[in-house]
């Protein structure tokens, strides 16, 4: 795509390959890449991209396949002038690249408890907009207020009211791009913080497939929440289980695998192509489909264009 593109002072990089970007290690190339410098930086640019433009913000790629024939327009992703963590009394402030682990972890350092952020991979801005939890707590029982810069160059404050918080989601204006976000922490002692971070991390580890090459839950679980978006306990139905039932426990299509040890996993073993990966996802909701009548619902981030010969996913 040739655009006729703002000068910002971050950097823009042409026809910037994404594999490398994402967890899953697939994706073509973006039309641009862009890396602001900071919040204002961003803003003066899209103030001055063309509306029609598409813009796509990225984070640390943890929850996206990047489809083999890339992005058009522009994707954005934020890093250096956005990564700061700064903490006040009770309250925690961080950039939307900041990793979700090291805000856990400066907050326990400062005796502050996020420690449900610990095991979640991914950014802050990330965990915003998709209202990240994990161990019943989620960032709707934290989040003071968020700022963004909208897709007309507006610098804007949201309140958890404005992003009226549900299950896996948050209302944010169209085209909108998180740049900071603001939680409140209960305080405890640091060293027992850090503890019941260490014994999450290694739960975590016993139950999923952290040394492979996956993008974290695939699916969403398909019943029990209630409507502020959290788990509802008296439900137990669960998307792994329903894959399990299935018979898709360790399946796999070309490179693509839903993993053993956990099948709600979609898993790179080494070469899958993003349409192996979403040709798998989509198997495995017409087999739970066909199996227990349940419509499974895409929980990683599909985004781009496939390539003519790729395998189709519908």
């Amino acid at each position: 795509m040739t655009l006729d593109l703002p000068t910002p002072r971050g950097m823009l990089t042409p026809n910037r390959p994404l594999d490398s970007l994402t967890w899953l290690r697939v994706g073509g190339p973006a039309d641009w890449l862009f890396q602001p410098a900071d919040p204002q930086d961003l803003a003066e640019f899209l103030a001055a991209l063309d509306p029609a433009v598409p813009v796509f913000p990225m984070g640390v790629g943890s929850n996206l396949i990047v489809r083999d024939g890339g992005i058009r327009g522009v994707v954005v992703r934020l890093g250096r002038g956005f990564n700061g963590i700064e903490i006040a009394g009770e309250t925690v402030t961080a950039g939307a690249a900041a990793l979700d682990a090291h805000v856990a972890r400066r907050a326990a350092d400062a005796g502050l408890d996020l420690t449900f952020l610990r095991t979640i991979p991914g950014s802050i801005g990330g965990a915003v907009r998709m209202n990240a939890g994990c161990y019943g707590s989620y960032v709707a029982d934290h989040l003071s207020l968020a700022r963004a810069v909208t897709r007309d160059g507006r610098q804007i404050t949201l309140t958890p009211q404005d992003l009226n918080f549900a299950y896996r989601h948050a209302d944010l204006p169209p085209g909108a791009i998180i740049t900071e976000a603001v939680f409140r922490a209960a305080t405890g002692d640091p060293d027992a913080l850090h503890d019941r971070m260490a014994r999450q991390l290694a739960r975590r580890d016993d139950t999923q497939p952290t040394k492979d090459r996956s993008a974290g839950s695939t699916f969403r679980n398909p019943a029990g929440f209630s409507s502020t978006g959290r788990d509802d306990d008296s439900h137990d139905l669960k998307a792994w289980t329903l894959i399990d039932r299935a018979g898709l426990r360790g399946h796999s299509w070309g490179g693509a695998q839903m993993s053993e040890k956990h099948p709600n996993f979609l898993l790179n073993t080494g070469g899958a192509t993003a349409a192996e990966l979403e040709a798998l996802g989509e198997l495995v909701r017409r087999r739970v489909m066909e199996d227990s009548g349940h419509d499974l619902q895409w929980e990683v981030i599909r985004i781009g264009d496939p390539l003519p010969d790729g395998d189709d996913p519908r």
